[in-house]
């Protein structure tokens, strides 16, 4: 695979065969990163389960200490008194059926998170071939199935993120833009890691996290070291 002048020049920073302690790795981080945009900085861990098995799955929702540095488009689906508390939250975009139809003829998806009211899961398990594939389906383990729109909506606006395993057993999550320095950036990555620990499955057999990689959207990926 052929990679750039300056992704060779940040590869030249570290050793890539090693493992670094947290902040150190996001020191390097922060100087490998080149592009001129503000990057994002993403940790990848690789866990010690099967995600094949429904009592194995790792999944859930944290509000970042430090936010992730960019502000979420939320869609909230509600009705009646509900609609006006989403608003009130500063929801980006609150209906029914109608933004079901949007997402559905339009293919519309300029926006990042979606909650729904329970009583408006009927309406949008319409949508789910279409939001699943694209991890944005409501789900009450991430709290996005929930009564109380205005905390959802908050949170979300805050720098909640949502983790979950994909098919090789790698959680992949934001923990803020390269902007943010080393320390703070690690207490965003610390936050998640507690999250993840915490949320280990009972089935799970074994060491539980297996490796720790974080990365700036163009750079190179860099090796934390795991505490057994």
């Amino acid at each position: 695979m052929f990679r750039g002048k300056k992704y060779q020049d940040s590869v030249k920073l570290f050793e890539r065969s090693n493992q670094y302690e947290s902040l150190e790795a996001l020191d390097l981080v922060t100087k490998t990163a080149k592009a001129k945009f503000d990057e994002t900085v993403e940790l990848h861990v690789k866990l010690g389960v099967d995600s094949r098995h429904a009592d194995q799955q790792v999944r859930g929702a944290i509000v970042l200490p430090n936010g992730t540095g960019k502000t979420a488009r939320v869609l909230v689906f509600a009705k009646d008194a509900k609609v006006d508390e989403a608003q009130a939250a500063g929801a980006d975009y609150v209906g029914g059926m109608e933004l079901v139809e949007k997402i559905t003829k339009e293919n519309w998806f300029d926006f990042d998170v979606v909650i729904a009211t329970p009583d408006m899961m009927g309406v949008v398990g319409r949508l789910g071939k279409v939001l699943g594939p694209k991890g944005l389906m409501p789900s009450p383990k991430s709290g996005t199935v929930t009564a109380d729109v205005a905390k959802a909506v908050t949170e979300s606006k805050a720098g909640k993120v949502e983790y979950r395993l994909d098919k090789t057993n790698i959680i992949h999550c934001p923990i803020g833009k390269v902007s943010f320095g080393p320390e703070k950036l690690k207490e965003n990555m610390d936050a998640l890691m507690d999250a993840i620990i915490k949320a280990k499955p009972a089935a799970a057999k074994g060491q539980y996290v297996r490796s720790c990689v974080v990365a700036s959207t163009m750079g190179p990926g860099i090796r934390v070291a795991v505490k057994p």
